[in-house]
């Protein structure tokens, strides 16, 4: 009688095992596979005072390619990049992180960062950008390979500013090279051991310039100063010890 009951109460543990299995599984088949590699600041109060030292409060916002225009936008965003995307990296459902920057109400700008797939490993890189797309600072936060501190030099970072995405139209991505010769040919590679982990950071840049341009400025009315509404800030950024505040609106 007793093994009875113990081979009972084994049956019902086992039961309630595989239906506890079975909704665990159905919970991370709904998870978003791209939940992972969206690009974060590590600390976006502080990285983006460093950015924009003049800046009062930031917002972040969400966009991806398949909420924006599915697989037609897609393609428009790889023909202007000059590569397909592919990878964990590049799936069309991946959530980018855009931080609009103010200074009191007045926008003044944005920073955007990608993942990119180096030689060793990924890559990421931000960019600060103007209201009208240029850029104002160049922020590698990860590195995974050889010359790190190099490619975030002040002085690598420097020959980016200026730049616009027209500037990277001649830029073959694929091919390496700049036809005719324009200033993405002009950017010195710090560490020339590292050519293609050097070549995937002018990629990033490429891509993280024509995503802003399709999932943001694009969306942007004649006339409007932001493309997104902006209803909520989270400025004034906080002094020390004090927690930061950023508000998050999915679009």
């Amino acid at each position: 009688m007793r093994g009875k009951k113990l081979s009972a109460k084994t049956r019902a543990w086992k039961h309630s095992g595989t239906i506890l299995a079975l909704l665990l599984s159905g919970l991370l088949v709904n998870l978003p596979l791209s939940g992972a590699v969206g690009c974060d600041l590590n600390d976006p109060a502080r990285d983006i005072k460093m950015l924009f030292p003049q800046s009062t409060g930031f917002r972040t916002f969400y966009v991806s390619v398949a909420d924006s225009g599915g697989q037609k936008l897609l393609g428009k965003i790889e023909n202007r990049l000059g590569d397909r995307f592919s990878g964990l990296f590049e799936t069309i459902d991946v959530p980018y992180t855009v931080y609009e920057i103010y200074k009191n109400n007045e926008l003044i700008g944005f920073v955007h960062g990608v993942n990119q797939k180096g030689r060793y490993g990924g890559i990421q890189v931000f960019l600060a950008l103007t209201p009208s797309g240029e850029i104002l600072s160049f922020y590698v936060q990860k590195f995974t390979g050889r010359g790190a501190r190099e490619f975030r030099s002040p002085q690598f970072s420097a020959q980016f500013v200026g730049l616009k995405l027209q500037d990277f139209d001649n830029y073959q991505v694929q091919s390496r090279q700049e036809i005719p010769p324009g200033p993405i040919s002009r950017i010195k590679n710090p560490v020339p051991d590292s050519e293609d982990d050097f070549r995937a950071i002018l990629r990033a840049v490429k891509k993280n310039l024509v995503l802003m341009k399709f999932l943001v400025f694009n969306r942007q009315k004649p006339g409007e100063k932001s493309p997104i509404p902006t209803a909520v800030l989270s400025g004034p950024f906080p002094g020390p010890g004090s927690p930061a505040l950023i508000e998050g609106e999915s679009i």
